[in-house]
């Protein structure tokens, strides 16, 4: 067993995949470290250029594993994750995507950590390339507090710990069990994320800068449609939040936190207490009536301003979430946002 398994999924690759292996022969770590790759039915050079790397990679002692298949039709990313994670033999697992680049202190950055935190999904701060592309995620990804990368996981910006960055133990994998395999348009990586908080595991992110994180057209987070993730991210927080709670505040009574209300279960739609928000025109209107309901009479739910609002909340709003006044003593906060594409 190695101490470090780095999980390279790989999908016609060959533009970036010269960068992304000079990367893992440049890390700088002082464990043994094992390079597993899935090549998930590529048709361009990508196994070229993995054969042509192998003997190079293990010249610097690291240990390469290739393996794939050649059929007409990709698994897609879960499978490819899962099969070069059961091929590998590390302790630890870092996640790494053909497109991306590792920084040289990458793995060990995230080792250190790691040892002390076996139950954490931990990620890093990154930078992404071309530099000017999704500034505003990048920003709110980078920011996180330890404390918001739990209160801001079910927002559409996706996991709070974006997946190139992952670095986690085997047994932190072994216990989700592995990525969901549907393929194209599934976020294998948002599903993971949720069930590993649902089942209590941690999260954690080193603030350092250790990967550049590419924004391209080819990416596979654009086969993902909007309606998925939010369907995804509703059923995650009712199950994991929202059933612990008796009532709560939904932050927003305009077109987001309607659409949030509208889109609850009705056990859920009949916990909320009250809307609040800043709007002089929207508080005006005194209550939200659910006309679309087929209860008679109709579901009303009052409109406060928000300093009557009574937690817990949901913020649902556009963009960075709203900083809130933790001294308050409000409960647990989750941020819901509903920008698309992310990134």
């Amino acid at each position: 067993m190695v101490d470090v398994s780095i999980i390279l999924p790989v999908y016609n690759a060959e533009e970036w995949l010269e960068e992304c292996l000079q990367s893992v022969y440049q890390q700088d770590f002082d464990g043994s470290v094992e390079l597993s790759v899935f090549n998930d039915g590529s048709t361009d050079g990508s196994a070229r250029i993995l054969d042509e790397w192998k003997a190079k990679l293990e010249g610097r002692r690291v240990q390469v594993v290739l393996n794939g298949h050649t059929g007409t039709e990709p698994l897609g990313v879960g499978c490819a994750k899962n099969q070069a994670i059961k091929q590998s033999c590390g302790r630890y697992l870092c996640f790494l995507d053909a497109d991306d680049v590792m920084h040289k202190d990458r793995i060990q950055c995230q080792f250190a950590v790691a040892i002390h935190q076996p139950n954490s999904v931990i990620g890093c701060q990154f930078h992404r390339e071309p530099p000017e592309s999704t500034v505003r995620f990048t920003n709110w990804a980078n920011a996180l507090t330890p404390e918001q990368l739990y209160t801001q996981a079910y927002t559409s910006h996706g996991p709070t710990v974006i997946m190139p960055t992952w670095f986690c133990s085997r047994e932190v994998f072994d216990k989700v069990g592995g990525f969901d395999e549907t393929g194209k348009g599934t976020p294998e990586d948002l599903i993971f994320f949720l069930k590993h908080i649902e089942l209590g595991g941690e999260l954690f992110r080193v603030d350092k800068c250790v990967l550049m994180y590419r924004y391209h057209a080819g990416a596979t987070t654009f086969s993902v449609t909007e309606e998925t993730i939010w369907r995804i991210r509703m059923e995650a927080i009712q199950k994991q939040i929202l059933s612990k709670w008796s009532n709560f505040t939904i932050w927003n009574a305009g077109k987001q936190g309607r659409h949030f209300y509208r889109s609850l279960s009705s056990e859920n739609q009949k916990k909320v207490s009250m809307f609040c928000d800043v709007d002089d025109k929207k508080i005006a209107k005194g209550v939200y009536v659910y006309e679309e309901s087929n209860m008679q009479p109709k579901p009303r739910i009052p409109i406060v301003y928000f300093s009557k609002a009574e937690p817990p909340l949901v913020i649902c709003v556009k963009q960075v979430c709203t900083t809130v006044n933790r001294s308050m003593g409000w409960g647990l906060l989750c941020c819901i946002t509903n920008l698309w594409p992310p990134f």
